[in-house]
């Protein structure tokens, strides 16, 4: 089956000429590293675009029966995700939605195929297609903690904000959804923010891990 974004672009494709895009499976593109390929700088301090990488959300009192029909993990609680056994991450961002990341296992084609199995019927579930609305940025290393705090107000100490938790705030001036996705070997947290902001917030990133001796990555580091 033919993706549905084989065609797309991240909007962050637009800062300069430094950053190169390549293809990664089902014809999508994403950002590639030119100048380092190793995962001390994952590690490290590094910032990825992964707005090419599926995802999906879904509203509604019938939202939660149908991620389950579809074999996912639901958190318990608003502000909590799960990430599945094939690496998806799902998102509970309040009591009746969700939003799911794709993976890198498989480029993201099961949310993909979640989004396109998706009908309007009786049911009350309602498609949001974030695919369209909101760019996605992770931001990974030891300081990962120390960067935000820079942007942000809200307390994302590894001790505070752990593993699984989503914050939605204000992070340099805008709204972002923010989730601890780290794992046993590296600090990870995924940004959401609007499509339109993507440029401004990935330049305001750059500044604040240039600190931490950070640097842009793409994604063949994180496969």
């Amino acid at each position: 089956m033919q993706s549905l974004y084989q065609a797309e672009r991240s909007p962050i494709e637009k800062a300069g000429s430094q950053i190169a895009y390549q293809s990664f499976g089902l014809g999508k593109r994403f950002l590639k590293d030119q100048s380092f390929s190793d995962e001390k700088t994952i590690a490290q301090c590094s910032i990825v675009d992964l707005t090419n990488l599926s995802r999906v959300g879904f509203r509604g009192q019938d939202a939660a029966a149908y991620l389950s029909s579809y074999g996912f993990q639901l958190p318990q609680q608003p502000n909590q995700a799960i990430q599945q056994e094939d690496g998806c991450w799902v998102l509970r961002l309040s009591l009746t939605e969700y939003c799911v990341l794709g993976s890198l296992q498989d480029f993201g084609e099961r949310v993909s195929q979640l989004e396109q199995g998706w009908q309007m019927d009786e049911c009350a579930n309602y498609l949001l297609p974030r695919q369209d609305s909101h760019a996605w940025i992770q931001l990974s290393g030891t300081p990962v903690a120390e960067v935000m705090a820079k942007l942000c107000a809200v307390d994302m100490r590894l001790d505070v904000f752990q593993v699984g938790q989503i914050t939605q705030t204000s992070v340099a001036r805008i709204n972002a959804i923010v989730v601890n996705v780290s794992d046993p070997n590296t600090h990870k947290f995924n940004i959401l923010c609007d499509r339109a902001a993507a440029l401004y917030l990935w330049g305001v990133l750059q500044d604040a891990i240039e600190e931490f001796d950070g640097k842009i990555s793409g994604i063949n580091v994180l496969l």
